[in-house]
């Protein structure tokens, strides 16, 4: 009970409270140029997709944690979700700068991703692993996309993203030695249309 509790506190925080960073924005060891109005409602809208996706992550994490056969791979879902919560706050900050909002439906994206998390947790912590790793393929591959897709005079932005899918990539490596199991074809596919979805949604909502 104390854990379902933590994990709930977690979530309000996670979607309704401004998020802090226990590390420093990659953001901030780079210039700021001024950006036109076409430019920055672009990377606002990028990074608000990727707001999302640090939303969706600390609900995974929570989710599989909660159900963690081991203490162990508990306390590995809590230090990624930590990581995970610097790139919420970093984020966040980048879409304020940018004159952009944050996505209008962050509590449905926290339950949706709260339900996966908690289906791959119940189903075993090598699943639960495995899940890890496929997500967080994903997720590099889509963070990798949207440098191609940010303008290159959007240093603070770039220099999030590329800090993130690194971090992501660190992420799926160390799930993947942990004793991650391959998910059957079906999930992979499952898990790539609903980010479909997700990002398609978050980048105007």
């Amino acid at each position: 009970m104390d854990r379902w509790l933590s994990a709930l506190d977690h979530g309000l925080r996670t979607v309704f409270a401004p998020a802090r960073a226990a590390r420093r924005s990659p953001a901030a060891a780079v210039e700021d140029v001024d950006l036109t109005p076409a430019e920055k409602t672009l990377s606002a809208a990028l990074m608000r997709v990727n707001h999302v996706g640090e939303i969706c992550a600390q609900a995974l994490y929570q989710s599989q944690a909660l159900f963690s056969r081991t203490e162990d791979l508990r306390t590995h879902f809590q230090k990624a979700a930590q990581e995970e919560l610097d790139h919420l706050a970093w984020t966040e900050a980048r879409i304020r700068e940018l004159g952009g909002h944050t996505s209008h439906l962050a509590p449905a994206w926290w339950a949706g991703a709260f339900a996966w998390g908690s289906l791959a947790g119940i189903a075993g912590d090598r699943w639960s692993l495995g899940f890890v790793v496929e997500t967080e393929r994903q997720v590099e591959a889509h963070l990798a996309s949207h440098l191609d897709r940010l303008p290159p005079e959007d240093a603070p932005s770039r220099a999030i993203v590329d800090q993130m899918r690194a971090e992501e990539a660190a992420h799926a490596d160390e799930a993947q030695a942990a004793g991650a199991a391959s998910l059957p074809s079906p999930i992979p596919q499952a898990m790539r249309l609903a980010a479909k979805v997700m990002t398609t949604v978050a980048h105007r909502i």
